[in-house]
Order: C-alpha cells, then structure tokens, then sequence
C-alpha cells in the first residue's frame, strides 16, 4: 500500500518525465507554446497565492498595492500592441473571455452566428446539444456561418445572405463570431460587418489562436476592420502563460468589465497576470520577429509535406497565413490513428475534423484530419530548413513506416540542438528544465 509521501515522490516523478520527455520531442499542437524562463519565474511568485476580485484600484480585497501595479502596466502594454482602447486583463481562459464578451453583449436566447466545430469553429461557439459554451452554459441559440471548403474561409455572399435569412424569420444574429481553432486566413470582417451591424448584431473576433499574429501586425486587424470585441488566450501564438483578455473600445468598457467581474471571475489568477504583463514586454520587443518567422515556417512545413506526398489542403492560396496547417490524411490512415502513431515518435500533433468528415461519418475520434501548428518550434529557434527536416520526419513515420523506435531517437538528436526559448530579453535557462524548489 503505497504511503502519502510515496504518492507525494509519484506525482514529481511524472513531472519530471513529462519535461524530459518534451525535451525530446517535436511539439506541433498549434494551441500551444512555450514561455521564457521570465515568464515561468513571474508565475511562481506569491501572486498566485492572492486574491484581487474587482478592477485594479477598485478591489474587494487589501494587499494589492503592487498586484494592482503590474495589472495596470498588463493593460497599458497590451492596448499598445493591439491599439485598443479598453482591454481587461481578467478572464482565466479564453473560454472565459468568450462567455464574458456573451454576457455583455447578449441574453439567453439570442442567436449567435458562428463557425461549426468540423469547419474549425471552437467548442465555446458551439450548440447546446454538443455540449458547447454558448448553447449550453449561456442559453444561446447557435446557426453557422457558411465555409467554402476549398478556400477554408467563411464565405460571404452566403453569410450575407444566412443573415437576411434570419432577420427575415424574425430571429436576426445578436452576435457574430468571428475567429476559429482552424484559422488559416483571415477572415472577412470588413466585407461582413456592414451586412451584421445592419440588424443590430454585435461583431465579435476570437483571436484565441492568432493574438500573437494580431499583435505582432502579421495577421489581420479585426478592431480596425469592425470588430467591436475581441476575446483571445494568451499562449498560442501569443507566448505567455496560460489566461485570457479581451479586446474592445471605451464605449464597451462598463458591461465588459461588469460581465467579466462579478460575472465569470472572482479572482483572477495574478499570478498568470504578471507572467502575461511579461510576455507584453517580449512581445513588444520580439514580436515582429516572431510573428513573421511563424508564418514562414508554416508555409515551409506545408510545402514539404505537400512535397512528400501528404495532401496539405489549400494548397492553391499557400496553404496559410498563419501559424496552422490542415492535412487531410484519409490515404494515409485516419486523424485518430496517426495522431497516436507520431506520438510514439515522439512528434506531437493533434487529430482535427475536416469540413467534411461529419457528412461522411467520420467522428473526432479518427476524423480525416491533422492539424500541426509551429508557434511553439519557432519560439525553440527553428526556421525554414527545420522545417523540411519536421516533415521528413513524419513522412518516415506514416508514409515510410520505419521503426518508430529508430524515428524517436533520431528526433531527439535532432532535438538537443533546440533547448532554449528564443524572441525573449533572457533564456539562461532551457525550454524545459524540470526546475525544483522544493
């Protein structure tokens, strides 16, 4: 019978692995990066033993004399990287953000327009019977925008049209959501928000998976193209800790705050506040730099998959504009399967449903499709040549069904070159060093 303190050594023991073992890996999930050592040593300050309910200078709770310094500096700094006029600091995830920017802007019952799940919309966007956010937890009645599955865009006539159709049902969109966990081009904001605005809709831009690219002007601008919110999560292509926020203007600030706290927050986790207030600081600096190379490695690791015979989709536009690419990978086997697969190489990718799967009965479990995403090899210092070597590798694993043992070890030689974080003020210490204080 193990004792507590045998449990106690267990669970390091497992964390410990854990780093060593990404340490020797290809991490491609596009929901995913990697902070600098900043960043880690800002989140395991005593911040994050705190609480700090309310707007800074308006706190419920004493002590926050420097808390509410460094919340206020968040904000400045991340106003000047999106141009916004109101930002808040506090949503713990971009979930939470997403039902903040709900509740100010709508009631139980609205409509909401968005992106299905299988056409690369979140689950925070998604129906009530499908377990989503917006359906289920806000009482949101939720209708799709229409995708051209060749161009993995919204289309717009028929959006346009899918609007007046509900307006004329008398059941006009509330809110339009923009943005996807799929997002390989920009969406059409601009060419849209005349059509929403014209039956009161409000014009919501999930940047969960491009705030890095937004930032960093890399991708597109949804506040200066219409947007009237914007939600987003804090460590995709934007690299800090794990959070959220929310993008807006001054005329919105009052019920964004009020739906944020007392709505869905009562702390708000400073300590990820700090670490975000840190990657602001890196990325102000770094950003530019960043956000361009991602984008190249994206499109360099889509060519070479093309190239080794994979059928990377959107292949007549370059694949991406962004951090992620989308392979159907049904002639090779299913998502499910090769996902599985490439992690016993230890290359980390996610299945991912394609546009199409559903009507042609497949499920999340092995849909037709992977996602990779390269925010995270990027911020190791890897560029255009790494990526042709990425592919080769998974080319090995699912085309050449070489020895995944044989793979594993030459990714983790390819790997010892790749151990610092990079677009940071500091990196003296690695990626992932398993750092104990106890």
């Amino acid at each position: 019978m193990p004792t507590p303190k045998d449990e106690y050594d267990h669970v390091f023991d497992l964390l410990q692995q854990h780093h060593r073992w990404f340490q020797e890996s290809i991490p491609l999930i596009a929901s995913e990066n990697i902070p600098s050592p900043a960043v880690r040593e800002a989140i395991i300050t005593d911040f994050g033993n705190r609480y700090a309910e309310g707007w800074p200078g308006e706190r419920v709770y004493a002590g926050c004399r420097f808390i509410d310094q460094v919340e206020f500096k968040c904000i400045e700094l991340m106003k000047k990287l999106f141009n916004a006029e109101f930002v808040d600091v506090r949503p713990i995830s971009g979930v939470v953000a997403n039902l903040a920017v709900y509740t100010a802007f709508t009631e139980p019952g609205d409509t909401l327009l968005a992106l299905s799940i299988p056409c690369g919309g979140h689950i925070s966007s998604g129906k009530k019977e499908l377990g989503g956010t917006a359906g289920a937890v806000k009482g949101l009645i939720v209708e799709y925008l229409p995708l051209d599955y060749k161009e993995l865009n919204i289309d717009v006539d028929k959006a346009k049209n899918k609007i007046q159709e509900l307006a004329a049902k008398g059941k006009p969109p509330r809110f339009v959501m923009f943005g996807a966990s799929v997002f390989p081009f920009p969406h059409p904001v601009k060419e849209l928000v005349e059509s929403i605005h014209s039956v009161g809709a409000t014009v919501g831009y999930d940047a969960a998976h491009v705030a890095g690219l937004i930032a960093s002007g890399q991708f597109q601008d949804p506040l200066r193209e219409g947007a009237d919110v914007v939600s987003l999560s804090t460590h995709k292509t934007f690299f800090g800790p794990q959070h959220g926020g929310i993008l807006s203007w001054e005329k919105n600030a009052e019920k964004i705050k009020k739906a944020t706290f007392p709505g869905m927050v009562s702390n708000h986790h400073l300590h990820a506040v700090a670490g975000l207030t840190i990657a602001c600081a890196e990325m102000l600096e770094f950003g530019k730099e960043y956000a361009s190379q991602i984008v190249k490695n994206a499109k360099a690791l889509a060519q070479a998959l093309y190239e080794k015979g994979f059928n990377v989709l959107a292949e007549h536009k370059g694949f991406t504009q962004s951090h992620v690419i989308l392979i159907d990978i049904t002639k090779q086997g299913d998502g499910g399967t090769i996902e599985e697969t490439l992690e016993k190489a230890n290359i980390i990718i996610n299945r991912n449903l394609l546009p199409w799967d559903i009507k042609e009965g497949r499920h999340f479990m092995h849909p037709g499709g992977i996602r990779m995403g390269v925010s995270e090899v990027t911020r190791l210092g890897m560029k255009e040549p790494e990526m042709s070597v990425i592919a080769d590798f998974v080319k090995q694993v699912i085309i050449g069904k070489e020895p995944l043992e044989k793979v594993r070890a030459d990714v983790t030689e390819f790997r010892k070159d790749y151990q610092k974080v990079h677009y940071c003020f500091e990196n003296s210490t690695d990626a992932y060093k398993y750092i104990k204080i106890r």
